[in-house]
């Protein structure tokens, strides 16, 4: 998973890249470790990293390995052929023995207790269903990992999944479409439903659950957002007060909450600047939000405690953040 954008620095640490190999055709993995062998910061499934390129910018990638080594941690790159520069870097410039800067991983995508899980993938969208399978299997819980891609050669750890009854692959070029509303028609009551992949796919699966009453237990994760453009004839502007600080400062219609903090030189931490990755969230005091993320669900957007200040929005004329 991969979130294309140039923002402010999150606390970071340098790792050196151990192994850089061809996993799928333009798909490669990273290993990082400590260059004297110490303990990663430790994660669970679902959880993702920012690589703070040399050249300026900070990509997200879903962490694909073992939860349970510390000394190592995986992430998966496909090259984006609408990438800005972060992706092809990767893979024509980084090579084995390079320092690269690295956030600590968080988890905007967490495994919940159920019964069982429905997994749904596209494409490089696998990537954070691998460490979750495997939790699954050791909890002995079942699961079902549908996986989409346009073509198998292009398909990131097939092989690695080759021997798994519960996985079925379905190949654009070889016929094998996946049918999402039998998938969901058939899915049990006690079963949690993830999805990670392109956004048409997600949008189909999202739509899906709304028409079977089971947006509750859908789980998304998308690649990217949209790149926040505001339009001032449609929005309004409204004041945003700094309860450490005291400052007070207005939000123009045609800027972010986050561009404001920035141009009245308040520094605070943000990553992809499109509303998926959860670094830039903020505790509301006061105010009412308009929420326009891709990480809050419908409970938590009711519970106006959090927005992410990079792309939400005010309802009310003023509100309160713990900044």
């Amino acid at each position: 998973m991969s979130a294309d954008e140039t923002a402010q620095p999150s606390p970071t640490f340098e790792l050196i890249v151990d192994e850089l190999r061809t996993e799928a055709d333009e798909v490669v993995v990273l290993a990082l470790v400590d260059e004297s062998g110490g303990e990663l910061p430790p994660w669970a499934a679902g959880a993702h990293i920012d690589l703070h390129l040399p050249i300026g910018l900070i990509r997200q990638y879903s962490l694909c390995g073992d939860p349970g080594d510390r000394h190592r941690y995986e992430v998966a790159v496909l090259r984006d052929p609408e990438s800005r520069g972060g992706s092809a870097w990767i893979h024509d410039e980084l090579a084995k023995g390079a320092r690269i800067s690295v956030s600590f991983p968080r988890n905007n995508f967490e495994l919940v207790d159920a019964e069982e899980y429905l997994f749904v993938a596209g494409g490089i969208g696998v990537t954070p269903f691998l460490p979750m399978i495997a939790a699954a299997r050791a909890d002995h819980r079942p699961y079902t990992l549908v996986y989409a891609g346009r073509t198998r050669s292009g398909m990131a750890f097939v092989e690695a999944l080759a021997d798994d009854g519960a996985v079925r692959l379905h190949v654009s070029d070889e016929g094998t479409r996946a049918d999402l509303g039998a998938l969901l028609d058939g899915v049990s009551e006690g079963a949690a439903i993830y999805g990670c992949g392109p956004t048409r796919l997600l949008d189909a699966l999202t739509g899906l659950c709304a028409d079977r009453g089971l947006s509750r237990r859908l789980h998304v994760e998308h690649f990217s957002g949209t790149v926040v453009e505001l339009d001032p004839d449609r929005e309004h502007p409204f004041e945003v007060e700094l309860a450490k600080t005291g400052m007070v400062l207005t939000v123009p219609a045609d800027r972010t909450v986050l561009e404001a903090l920035l141009d009245h030189g308040v520094k605070t931490t943000s990553s992809c600047a499109e509303g998926v990755c959860g670094s830039c969230e903020t505790v509301v005091l006061e105010g009412e939000i308009d929420h326009r993320d891709q990480i809050l669900d419908d409970d938590e957007r009711a519970e106006n405690e959090v927005m992410m200040i990079c792309c939400s929005r005010a309802r009310s004329a003023r509100v309160v953040l713990d900044l």
